[in-house]
């Protein structure tokens, strides 16, 4: 990999990991489209440390009560009731689906699920799949025609259940072009949470799995020898810088606004594919090794 591309990549990976539109899609159509070589789950997952870096940053001081509640919790039983110390240990158990699924699917994930066939369709599915669930929200929030409007949950209403169900949303993106954020945001609408506490509880939740997938993956990297480290840690610091960016606009882009401009963007882009490679334009294991 030259510099070039892991700046590219860097930025690619910074730019859409907290968007609901999936950074492991554009990572693979970047270097599809570009005719470069497939970066692989691997350079995903490391790079994935520098995005997951801006998040403890940015939520620093929600993680800092989160850690220091759920410590106590450990010993003294009376703060397991404590909402922070709930959400603690909230975020454990919702980090258990992607935990399991990430190890059993492993040789998955780094092969079949990189056809670029998969990735367009999934691309497509979830943006109808966000579309409806950011329509129940926006109907529950302004009422909708002749109804009441509706108080939807914040984070002080997390049961073990929805903890759960986030979960599973969330393992769902170990299919490139799922979305991490675009599929637990998703399950939080649909379970009748704000979009704000969909989002905020989707970061949080991303960072057992993505610090624990990028140490992992850090590890095999190291005794096979098959990550070039230079580029790697450039495209790493580079999506470290541009993804705290992004959080800070996509949590006051949220506050206010629709996740429409998404769902329509990640269904033309799945489109757009579908076309390519039915054309015979772009192959669908383009850039994959013997592909």
């Amino acid at each position: 990999m030259s510099w070039f591309a892991s700046l590219v990549l860097g930025l690619v990976q910074g730019l859409t990991e907290f968007l609901p539109v999936s950074s492991s899609a554009h990572l693979r159509l970047t270097a599809a489209f570009a005719g470069w070589e497939d970066p692989g789950a691997a350079f995903t997952a490391i790079t994935q440390i520098g995005t997951e870096s801006a998040v403890l940053i940015y939520f620093r001081k929600d993680i800092a009560t989160i850690l220091s509640a759920w410590s106590r919790s450990l010993f003294d039983r009376t703060m397991r009731q404590d909402r922070d110390a709930r959400t603690g240990w909230l975020v454990i158990v919702g980090s258990i689906p992607i935990g399991v699924l990430g190890i059993t699917l492993k040789d998955q994930i780094e092969g079949p699920f990189r056809d670029l066939r998969i990735t367009a369709t999934t691309l497509i599915a979830l943006g109808v799949i966000l579309a409806v669930a950011d329509r129940l929200a926006a109907r529950d929030e302004t009422g909708g025609r002749h109804r009441i409007p509706k108080q939807r949950k914040t984070l002080q209403d997390l049961t073990v259940k929805d903890g759960l169900v986030y979960g599973v949303c969330q393992a769902m993106a170990l299919i490139p072009g799922v979305s991490r954020s675009g599929a637990t945001i998703s399950g939080g609408l649909f379970l009748g949470y704000r979009r704000e506490a969909a989002a905020r509880y989707s970061f949080l939740l991303a960072i057992p799995a993505v610090l624990a997938s990028g140490v992992f993956e850090l590890k095999d990297a190291a005794e096979t020898g098959q990550v070039n480290w230079g580029p790697t840690l450039f495209a790493t610091v580079i999506a470290f810088v541009s993804g705290y960016a992004v959080i800070a606009w996509f949590m006051k882009f949220i506050s206010s606004k629709s996740f429409m401009p998404f769902v329509w963007y990640r269904i033309a882009l799945g489109v757009v594919i579908i076309v390519l490679v039915s054309a015979g334009a772009l192959s669908p294991h383009a850039g994959e090794s013997g592909g």
